[in-house]
């Protein structure tokens, strides 16, 4: 278990209760690279996870979100008895997988579509209207700027 005391790095940090989460999670690591995916860029505010899922079909993929956590679920159906294939050399892993992707609170999943063995998963970056910057007047009121460039400009 890590002990890291992050109090000196959160001084003037207001609404991060959850980054001790975060960082555990990130700090984790992959002990398995199955099965293996892209993250790409697809817009300005646009991204899709695109998983190689190769042996699958639609029914034994599951898709799910909760809690800012994407999960990707594969279940290989089970064969029927007597059914399974003998192979002389293997190559092509279908086993049982549980993929999760940590997503900000911005970043919401549009849509998944499953082609050619490689599962899509769109996703964009919605920020909502009171995230977005604003403008804070000081004392209620905006100032006037302390030189009128105009006038100078005249005289």
């Amino acid at each position: 278990m890590r002990a890291v005391d992050f109090s000196p790095l959160l001084r003037s940090s207001i609404g991060f209760e959850n980054l001790n989460r975060l960082v555990d999670f990130a700090t984790r690591g992959e002990a398995d690279a199955y099965p293996p995916y892209n993250i790409e860029k697809t817009g300005g505010d646009s991204y899709r996870i695109q998983m190689a899922l190769a042996g699958f079909s639609r029914e034994e993929i599951e898709v799910t979100v909760q809690d800012n956590v994407l999960v990707i679920v594969g279940r290989a159906a089970e064969a029927e008895a007597g059914a399974e294939p003998q192979f002389i050399h293997r190559g092509i892993a279908k086993r049982a997988f549980e993929r999760r992707f940590q997503l900000a609170d911005t970043i919401k999943v549009t849509k998944a579509g499953y082609e050619n063995g490689l599962l899509n998963v769109e996703l964009v970056r919605e920020i909502p209207e009171h995230k977005k910057p604003r403008r804070i007047a000081i004392d209620g009121e905006e100032r006037a700027p302390l030189i009128d460039l105009s006038a100078a400009k005249a005289a």
